[in-house]
């Protein structure tokens, strides 16, 4: 917020005024012109013409004439259409100043006090107290004609906490090279953006690009590589440098390392008699050097080896605040030095923000400490949960929490190959011969005929993450091709596959049981051997696993360096292969294929499978939601009756039982439940939990009453909030998004407890 402080200045030898409008009177000293649009009616016929500047008040009025010029800059539907022009303090009025060639008064000095060209009144004062002055200046002269209060943007210094004042300096510019090649190549695909919308951005800035200015006043850096004779030191400040430049430009060679004349020299090496020269005490701006980063790197200017193998590269990484400091600038030192583009995709990353939006930095000291970060939780956690959490090209949120699913999912998959090493080793199946080769590292093969439903089920789901995750990382998609990894991981493989494989794998330890189990574990081996066909149902099952192992530990690589690489040499993947093929290292082992349709073919792997699966898992929730909502313990063996819709196999009914920790499960197509039994339907059939002798229905009753009449509080509540405007129109889409899934998931609570409180009540 500044006053604004309209003035009235005089027309020569006439009696017309103009009034401006400024929030700088203070530099009214330095106006070399007033300008208005020349398609304003109301100024166009006082275009050359010119103007009495009011300050300085000492200078007599010759020499406070400044003109009036039209300029198509001028907004003339803004404040009264006239506008002071002080080139030599603000960018606009330096552009208008070059068109017009209009000359420039500086009277701010680098300390940001007023010098002796402002006047006597306003000379070594501070430019905020000058412009209280000026105004009272003003006023005493009878031009002021009225002060208000005006809301404007006014950039700040983010280390001084001050004001910006635009002053005229001398500095150092480049003309940008190859402009054209490094548009075109963005434009015509040969280097694409990731996300695309920033090739707009990219495109703006090299429409609208101008000279580059390299020189800066700073302690560090590189130097400027230009000395000066110090006999012509002395007379710098009078001497033309453009001219005795413009030779040496005109004369130089990009081949040369040193240009130069009698009076200047320039070149990476400094002059051999350095004794009488001067170097220039400016730095290059840091962007400089790094404009060059993509061959400088690799020995250039000499056309090495690693030179020639890696420029171009494939892919850079960066961010999208400086996609023209250093993204466009080594486009077109590519194309000026190497003759070609540098790279041939960017992938720009979203700005990873604190909880209040704010972009995290020293200044602020809201970042918290990666170190720490990873002595907590892990490199991996933190890898993997923040990309899990950055869509393509979108800012995050950080929150801890996403660090903390990390570590749980690195303990998740560390679990699950730990759980495959207790199982021991796998003793061979008898695959067929002609069986396809499905992967290199598998511990011994796996046979078609013993493959179980879940077995091709999981496989199908092998084949679809592999080909999401690869589709997903080719567009630059982590956080999508995360997710996938996850929800097939943990979802799918452990929260399913592994513990239906138990149904094959229960007559010998699997590393995780109770007591209790282990007892009748160990009773029934002693008195009974494993038959042959059981051993090679086992083997079949731990190729299948490790199967999966192989392909998922490479498939997280990328996203969990360290774990992955340390479970693929403790898993035994790694044994016997070349270097070059994962021996050495995962790094170098290859990317996992989608399946062919002869392995889809050879394995039977059509989604009948898939949808069959499906349909048993769901049943199995299902179930599990019976017992939640008779409010029976997870852990209680319970009897189930199944009343089968279709053939159900001994294995599938094996696996329902142990997945539902069913004490037993009987199937009975002719089953009659007694009234009140909770039951559920499925396209396999229906299932029954039979609840004589496991609660008191009476109490159940009271229960679920009360839990009804709960369930209906909570969504009054949250009908009343999206009800109130005042409340939906106001919060943040995703605050009201949040209260409608909140009320959704009341409901299904709601017909849920209805539904077990009905049953009851049969």
């Amino acid at each position: 917020r500044r006053d604004a402080c309209p003035t009235t200045e005089n027309v020569r030898l006439t009696d017309t005024c103009l009034t401006i409008a400024t929030t700088r009177p203070e530099t009214i000293p330095g106006d070399t012109a007033v300008a208005v649009n020349p398609k304003d009616p109301r100024y166009a016929h006082l275009i050359g013409k010119h103007i009495v500047r009011p300050l300085p008040a000492e200078l007599p009025r010759e020499q406070k004439l400044i003109p009036i010029i039209g300029d198509e800059h001028v907004d003339f539907e803004f404040g009264t259409g006239v506008l002071k022009v002080t080139p030599a303090h603000d960018k606009a009025d330096f552009d208008i100043g070059q068109r017009h060639k209009l000359p420039l008064i500086e009277v701010i000095n680098a300390n940001g006090s007023m010098n002796i060209l402002a006047g006597e009144a306003l000379a070594g004062l501070d430019r905020f107290k000058a412009r209280k002055v000026a105004v009272e200046l003003l006023r005493e002269q009878g031009v002021l004609v009225e002060e208000k209060p005006y809301e404007n943007n006014v950039g700040f210094s983010q280390r001084a906490d001050v004001p910006i004042e635009p002053r005229l300096s001398e500095q150092w510019f480049l003309k940008y090279p190859a402009v054209p090649e490094s548009k075109a190549c963005v434009a015509e695909g040969r280097m694409k953006f990731h996300p695309d919308r920033w090739a707009k951005v990219y495109d703006h800035w090299l429409t609208n690009i101008q000279d580059w200015c390299i020189s800066r006043q700073l302690w560090w850096g590189h130097r400027i590589p230009v000395w000066y004779r110090k006999t012509k030191l002395e007379s710098l400040p009078g001497l033309d440098m453009s001219q005795g430049f413009n030779t040496i430009i005109e004369d130089f060679n990009p081949k040369d390392t040193v240009v130069g004349n009698n009076n200047f020299y320039v070149g990476v090496e400094p002059p051999a008699d350095i004794e009488n020269w001067e170097q220039d005490s400016d730095v290059l701006d840091t962007w400089f050097s790094s404009w060059l980063w993509p061959f400088a790197t690799m020995g250039w200017p000499e056309q090495t080896e690693t030179l020639k193998k890696f420029y171009p590269t494939t892919d850079l990484v960066t961010g999208p605040d400086i996609i023209f400091f250093w993204v466009a600038r080594m486009i077109m030192a590519g194309y000026e030095f190497m003759g070609d583009l540098p790279f041939q995709n960017v992938y720009f990353t979203g700005i990873i923000r604190d909880k209040q939006g704010r972009k995290m930095s020293k200044t602020l000291g809201n970042s918290p400490d990666p170190l720490v970060l990873i002595a907590q939780y892990g490199a991996d956690a933190l890898r993997f949960g923040t990309m899990r959490s950055a869509p393509l090209g979108q800012d995050v949120l950080f929150d801890e929490k996403d660090v903390e699913l990390g570590r749980n999912f690195c303990n998740k998959l560390w679990n699950a190959c730990r759980f495959r090493q207790m199982q021991g080793s796998a003793p061979a199946s008898g695959a067929a011969a002609d069986a396809p080769s499905v992967a290199f590292e598998i511990q011994g093969e796996i046979e078609r005929t013993l493959l179980t439903p879940d077995d091709k089920w999981i496989l199908i789901k092998l084949d679809a993450v592999i080909r999401e995750v690869t589709i997903a990382l080719n567009e630059y998609k982590f956080s999508e091709a995360t997710a996938a990894l996850y929800k097939f991981f943990w979802n799918e493989y452990c929260d399913w596959y592994v513990e239906a494989s138990k149904a094959v794998l229960s007559s010998r330890s699997r590393g995780d049981e109770t007591q209790t189990e282990k007892t009748e574990i160990n009773q029934r081996l002693l008195t009974s051997s494993p038959t042959k066909e059981e051993n090679a149902r086992k083997a079949n099952t731990l190729a299948v696993i490790d199967f999966i192992l192989s392909h998922t530990i490479r498939l997280f690589h990328p996203f969990l360096p360290f774990i992955t690489e340390e479970l693929w040499h403790g898993m035994g993947y790694a044994t016997d292969m070349p270097d070059k093929q994962g021996g050495k290292t995962i790094m170098f082992a290859p990317w996992p294929l989608p399946f062919d349709e002869d392995m889809k073919g050879h394995y039977g792997l059509d989604d009948c499978y898939l949808d069959m699966t499906n349909a048993k898992y769901e049943l199995v929730r299902q179930g599990r939601d019976l017992r939640r909502a008779g409010n029976i313990q997870a852990a209680k063996k319970v009897k189930y009756v199944f009343k089968p819709a279709q053939q159900l196999t001994p294995h599938d009914a094996e696996v329902i039982k142990l997945l539902l920790n069913a004490e037993s499960l009987e199937v009975n197509a002719d089953y009659q439940p007694p009234k009140g039994t909770p039951t559920v339907a499925s396209k396999l059939g229906e299932l029954f939990l039979p609840l004589e002798g496991l609660i008191d229905v009476a109490a159940e009753k009271i229960r679920l009453t009360k839990e009804v009449e709960k369930i209906q509080s909570e969504i009054m509540k949250v009908e009343q909030k999206l009800a109130n405007p005042n409340f939906t129109q106001k919060v943040p889409p995703a605050v009201l998004a949040e209260h409608q899934q909140r009320l959704a998931d009341w409901k299904a609570k709601l017909a849920h407890a209805q539904a077990s409180l009905e049953a009851l009540n049969c």
